[in-house]
């Protein structure tokens, strides 16, 4: 055990031996799962690889299952190891990085950390919620009492730790710490502290502050921030639970920014581009689909189209010119971006639905524990395969790393391998 110059006592448990790194020159052609929705943040697999048809029998096998207390945040995975967050007896917030290849935990790192939610969040469970982001040297984790902590990933030790409430004297977000951080170069993204903040990743100062709303909905911001290009112009795309916007990812300058219809702040999904239009969808809301164009200040923004399907907890993939959604009334739709009509819709599926896309195949992870593979077809819904992977139920977004697939059910981690046969 270690004080702190916090004066909270963290425990960390190293262990060395056995932990079979990955030569450098190996890494890079190694697939890995970084950040939140992949190597790209949007639920796509840079390149493709080739996916089976089917799910049963020798085409998915597991590897490995470690049990582990809950949590919402998906795994990270890189090029040797399987980073993991759980919430323990209510009490303390726990990070391990397992052995890629046997699961076996190579280290732990653990805080206090642990808070209620309100309304209908508790009744899944006051789990730590945000998934890590990793950089090829560091772990950035959010925990549930709005804090973001930097861990050495190779050892787990903490490096720095920044406490928002303390930082800015902003309110315990009601649903505590959700946004899933985003690194790019030296900086790290998050929205916390009752804004979107732009942090150096190497000390945790903070370099740009904006959107600020203490006290309202915006301190519980349930979206995570990505950067996209947007009238020929890197942006940082914003979405908090009340506004979407475009903000320099420099100067932190909001460039646009537009109210978004929720039933109390309810837009959680990560917004999407497309031919630069940004699409999102809320609940109690609509979908969207958003036109910003630059100006003199603030830049405008036009309602290109809206849909009256509602989105929910699930970001939705892009394949082509549609959008693969999960929608409040827990059925899938496919919506033609340039259009806004909707080609298909399905019969009810589970309350949260994770996507991968790969070329024309979509792999979907039901909070009921069910894998469901089906193509993106815009003509019609066609379902490749099904399985039911889990009896427990599976809030964390999924993570595909080459033949490799990760799953984080509520009390496990478990690892599989499929062939393309």
């Amino acid at each position: 055990m270690r004080l702190t110059a916090w004066g909270c006592v963290v425990c960390c448990t190293v262990i060395l031996a056995g932990w079979g790194v990955v030569p450098a020159a190996e890494r890079s052609s190694v697939a890995t799962w970084p950040q939140w929705r992949g190597p790209t943040r949007d639920g796509q697999i840079p390149g493709g690889s080739t996916w089976p048809d089917k799910l049963g029998g020798d085409n998915l096998v597991q590897t490995w299952r470690v049990p582990l207390g809950p949590s919402y945040s998906g795994p990270i995975v890189s090029a040797d190891r399987v980073f993991v967050t759980e919430t323990f007896k209510e009490k303390e917030e726990i990070v391990r990085a397992l052995d890629r290849e046997t699961g076996k935990v190579l280290w732990e790192q653990r805080w206090a950390g642990a808070m209620n939610v309100p309304f209908f969040a508790k009744s899944n469970g006051d789990w730590i919620r945000s998934t890590p982001a990793f950089d090829g040297d560091s772990l950035y984790v959010g925990g549930i009492r709005d804090v973001l902590v930097c861990l050495d990933a190779q050892t787990g030790a903490e490096r720095w730790r920044v406490d928002f409430t303390k930082r800015y004297k902003s309110s315990l977000p009601a649903f505590g710490f959700v946004c899933s951080p985003l690194v790019s170069g030296d900086a790290i993204y998050v929205q916390a502290g009752s804004s979107c903040l732009k942090l150096n990743k190497t000390t945790g100062e903070t370099i740009w502050r904006t959107l600020t709303d203490d006290g309202g909905m915006n301190g519980s911001a349930f979206s995570s921030p990505s950067l996209a290009q947007l009238g020929g112009t890197e942006q940082l795309l914003v979405q908090t639970r009340t506004t979407l916007a475009g903000v320099d990812p420099g100067s932190g300058a909001v460039q646009w920014q537009q109210e978004v219809p929720a039933f109390r702040g309810m837009n959680i999904l990560t917004p999407l581009v497309y031919n630069d239009g940004v699409f999102t969808s809320s609940y109690g809301g609509k979908s969207f689909f958003y036109k910003p164009s630059r100006g003199e200040g603030q830049g405008k923004v036009e309602t290109a189209w809206t849909n009256k399907v509602e989105g929910y907890m699930s970001t939705p993939v892009i394949v082509g010119k549609h959008a693969y959604l999960h929608l409040r009334n827990q059925r899938l739709t496919c919506i033609d971006l340039g259009t806004g009509q909707s080609t298909w819709t399905t019969t009810p599926f589970g309350k949260y639905m994770s996507f991968v896309a790969n070329g024309d195949k979509i792999l979907a992870l039901d909070e009921r524990g069910e894998l469901v593979l089906f193509k993106a077809n815009p003509e019609k819904y066609e379902e490749l395969d099904r399985r039911e992977i889990s009896e427990q139920d599976c809030w964390a977004h999924l993570a595909v790393c080459g033949e490799e697939v990760f799953v984080r059910e509520r009390g496990a981690m478990t690892a599989w391998r499929w062939s393309a046969k």
